[in-house]
């Protein structure tokens, strides 16, 4: 080994000293005022410390300067200032979600499967009598009641049942494969 690589690891030895010794001294009040910026998140508090022990190792000018009697107002302020940076950056990025898919969430099909079973309703609406589509069109596709569609088709409101009933039993037949869909 080299002489310069023993000044070197001398030097690493000491930074890594120094920064045990701050952690050993100052580690639980910054700890402590970290937890309490974190709403009592232990894991995010610790990775705080850990980030501001980082800063200190990045900065040891600060630490030895002559102006103050102890460096923990200077790693509490350096804490505090990573806390609220941490807050605000979660605060500007939506929440965070797991890989389990809610309860409460609609399972939808892809783009391309939602654009193919369109062209295939289109397709089998065309194969309809003009009577049976105009009822399909008004109840399913601009979702008007019973009673509305009976206004606006000019017809009685059991005519409008009765096509939407043939309508879809006729639907069922050209998709089988959207059966459950049509009920």
């Amino acid at each position: 080994m080299t002489a310069g690589a023993t000044t070197i690891t001398h030097r690493a030895t000491t930074a890594e000293h120094e920064l045990a010794a701050l952690q050993r001294e100052h580690g639980r009040p910054l700890f402590a005022l970290l937890l309490r910026l974190s709403d009592g998140d232990r894991q995010r508090a610790e990775d705080l410390v850990q980030e501001t022990l980082v800063r200190a190792w990045q900065h040891p000018e600060a630490l030895r300067a002559g102006d103050f009697d102890s460096v923990r107002p200077w790693l509490l302020t350096v804490g505090r200032r990573l806390a609220i940076d941490a807050r605000r950056a979660r605060q500007a990025r939506p929440a965070e979600v797991g890989d389990e898919v809610p309860e409460s969430a609609r399972v939808c099909a892809d783009h391309a499967e939602r654009s193919a079973a369109t062209l295939d309703v289109r397709e089998a609406v065309k194969t309809l009598t003009p009577e049976h589509r105009d009822v399909l069109v008004q109840v399913y596709f601009r979702g008007a009641s019973v009673a509305e569609a009976a206004a606006a088709l000019g017809i009685p409101p059991g005519t409008v049942k009765s096509r939407a009933y043939y309508a879809l039993r006729a639907l069922r037949r050209v998709l089988p494969g959207y059966a459950a869909d049509l009920r």
